[in-house]
């Protein structure tokens, strides 16, 4: 099977948050839709082992911000390859309240959900949330999964849904050096001591040659 076929299918890139006691906790998503629209229903998919789906499922709501083309990188950074389970992603980007609920504020806009249902796969767990209330913040054009693969050259973190194992990069002509935490490829005759990952903000000194 060429799992390659699949990236032809459509996607978006979200920050879904939670609450957890007094605090927010989130992650990055692509498998979202809207579903229905009487009542507006959200669908998004989230891996058993994120910290997030055992929020959403306790605290019953969820929010969904849509990142744009123009959003910080560093954001998919901090909620798609760090977990929210001892890190308080929040304190590392500018948020907003969204019914209780922070988000983040570098995007398009986000939608208020409350849980009405779930499905499980056997590695995630699908919320329909019914809409309670949807904002415009910068607007922007969406950023798509082809977008930030194609264009900032991000991978997805191995809990995302569309997660395709790929072979590491073989040197041709300039080096190579990948990021071992997000995946991200700098090339280049050297790596700068100073670089930071575009992605995930990590130093040179987590970057290997290949």
């Amino acid at each position: 099977m060429d799992k390659n076929v699949l990236r032809n299918l459509s996607y978006g890139v979200y920050v879904i948050s939670a609450p957890d006691g007094d605090r927010s906790v989130g992650c990055i998503a692509n498998s979202a839709m809207q579903v229905s629209s009487k009542p507006a229903t959200i669908a998004v998919s989230i891996n058993h082992d994120n910290y997030t789906n055992g929020c959403i499922a306790k605290g019953g709501r969820f929010v969904l911000a849509v990142l744009s083309e123009e959003s910080d990188r560093g954001i998919i950074g901090t909620f798609g390859f760090q977990s929210s389970k001892d890190t308080d992603k929040f304190a590392a980007v500018e948020a907003v309240d969204a019914g209780g609920i922070k988000t983040v504020a570098d995007c398009v806009g986000y939608v208020i959900c409350r849980v009405a249902d779930t499905m499980e796969s056997s590695t995630h767990t699908v919320f329909l949330g019914e809409v309670e209330d949807a904002v415009m913040l910068k607007g922007g054009t969406p950023m798509t999964y082809a977008y930030y693969h194609n264009v900032i050259k991000g991978k997805s973190p191995k809990n995302a849904p569309t997660y395709v194992e790929e072979e590491q990069p073989k040197p041709s002509g300039s080096k190579k050096f990948v990021c071992t935490v997000c995946g991200y490829v700098y090339e280049g005759d050297e790596l700068p001591a100073d670089f930071k990952c575009p992605i995930c903000g990590q130093g040179a000194d987590k970057f290997k040659e290949v």
